[in-house]
């Protein structure tokens, strides 16, 4: 009988050790995961900001065509070298969105009929494969 003894507690050596390496092990699945979470949310937050910056921007050069009705026609602008009375607001959009140039990525506005304006502002996220866009129309009656 007292062999018996002995040879139940030599089967549950290293018992207690093993009990604590998956301990250990799923500890530290539920930090990778939580780290993991979090990359989520910073890019996530980081695009949201971006979406709101556009949005804003938007808006702004809306506002100021209301403004200066006169010189609507000035306003239309796709690609290149900017007119003057868009250079503060297109230096603001490349300075504030990410991947924006005069090339790459520029804002757009196109004054259609009955003074319908679009107005789509591009950004491109950092480790995204395309850009973004928002897109705000606005018919602005004189």
């Amino acid at each position: 009988m007292t062999q018996s003894i002995g040879t139940g507690r030599k089967q549950q050596r290293g018992v207690m050790l093993l009990e604590a390496l998956i301990a250990i092990l799923i500890f530290s699945m539920g930090i990778l995961a939580m780290v993991g979470m979090q990359a989520t949310t910073i890019s996530t937050v980081s695009d949201a900001k971006y979406r709101a910056d556009a949005a804003f921007l938007a808006n702004q050069v809306i506002g100021q065509m209301w403004v200066d009705q006169a010189n609507l026609a000035s306003y239309a602008y796709t690609t290149g070298t900017p007119p003057a009375v868009l250079a503060n607001w297109v230096a603001q959009v490349q300075n504030g969105l990410p991947g924006v140039t005069n090339t790459v990525n520029p804002p757009q506005i196109v004054i259609g009929a009955g003074n319908q304006i679009t107005v789509r502002v591009f950004w491109q996220p950092p480790q995204a494969a395309t850009p973004h866009s928002h897109m705000a129309i606005a018919t602005i009656n004189p």
